[in-house]
């Protein structure tokens, strides 16, 4: 687990909401693993975060279980990073506190996301959720993460954590490092298989609009076979065509070939051949990934070891942030 010190830090976390989607995995997770034989990569299972939802407890444990497994599945190594369940390590929360005293009110109304879910949640709009941009910033910062991967729907969270450990610096002097965004080129954009104009995800209320990387075989084919599509029966890249251009960015990403290699193989034949084509594809391209989701699941000793052993190290990393911000502020040492 010793990493060069040279090598830059990155941050990121998921929430262990109960499925993750193809498009989670093509556009995000998949580019975690590549990252970390270059980087000293930290990740976490956002389990704090989850619960500005209301959270059925015995389901929300499994999720918790499962995203940790599951990620392991897709290929997080404890060898190569850090990997810990966000509430087992007690400087996050603590931080979030210290960093809310330095968050404006009206930074956290301006927040895109705390006005969508408070739309969506109208019967809980908690303080949680109004205040979860500084508990993200804890999350970064305590660890002087260099870098964030950022989608478009986290950018402004990333900014506004920049913005709070420039104003401590700037009252206290050095404490933060500022973290940058890191935008990858090659994590795919995955698009709703029913409203291909929208991202695909699993707050979708249509089960056939997302794919989950541990659905059946047989559901994955269903959902790619009911995919919306276009009336030009076309295989290729073009306008107008976001259901094929879609279809063909999920192919090409699971499979390495090129758009144009990809409407030379399909030439003359129709939407049917090539929507089962992509369907067998993504099947293929999760099947190990099933399978060793369920060796982990079901071996919890393991998970407990890894999650306790990263949970340490990074309770020890982020400890020395939080005396350091603490004895900044001014308050009396234990």
């Amino acid at each position: 687990m010793d990493t060069p010190e040279k090598k830059k830090v990155i941050f990121s976390a998921i929430q262990p909401s109960g499925t993750i989607t193809l498009g989670n995995y093509l556009g995000a997770l998949r580019n975690w693993v590549k990252l970390q034989d270059d980087y000293n990569c930290i990740f976490a299972v956002a389990d704090l975060h989850a619960i500005t939802v209301r959270q059925e407890p015995k389901a929300f444990k499994q999720n918790i279980l499962n995203a940790y497994a599951l990620l392991l599945a897709c290929g997080i190594d404890t060898e190569k990073s850090l990997f810990f369940i966000q509430s087992h390590v007690h400087t996050h929360a603590e931080l979030a506190w210290v960093l809310n005293c330095y968050t404006q009110f009206g930074e956290l109304s301006r927040m895109t996301q705390f006005k969508d879910k408070s739309a969506k949640h109208a019967d809980n709009v908690n303080a949680g959720l109004f205040a979860y941009p500084s508990l993200m910033a804890a999350d970064i910062l305590l660890y002087k993460s260099d870098m964030v991967p950022v989608g478009a729907d986290q950018k402004q969270h990333l900014e506004l954590s920049r913005n709070i450990a420039e104003r401590f610096n700037g009252i206290y002097g050095n404490t933060f490092t500022v973290p940058e965004p890191y935008i990858s080129t090659v994590g795919a954009r995955v698009m709703s298989l029913q409203d291909p104009s929208k991202k695909m995800s699993k707050s979708d209320e249509n089960v056939n609009s997302w794919v989950a990387v541990l659905d059946k075989p047989d559901t994955i084919m269903k959902k790619f076979k009911r995919a919306v599509t276009d009336s030009e029966a076309v295989v290729k890249v073009g306008e107008g065509k976001d259901g094929i251009n879609n279809l063909i960015g999920i192919m090409s990403a699971v499979t390495g070939k090129t758009a144009d290699e990809i409407a030379v193989e399909f030439e003359g034949k129709g939407y049917g051949d090539f929507k089962t084509a992509v369907a067998e594809a993504v099947i293929e391209e999760v099947k190990p990934i099933q399978a060793r989701f369920e060796e982990y699941i079901n071996n919890k000793d393991y998970l407990v070891e890894q999650y306790r052993k990263s949970a340490e190290i990074a309770e020890k990393i982020s400890q020395r942030t939080l005396d350091k911000v603490m004895k900044k502020i001014g308050f009396i040492a234990k």
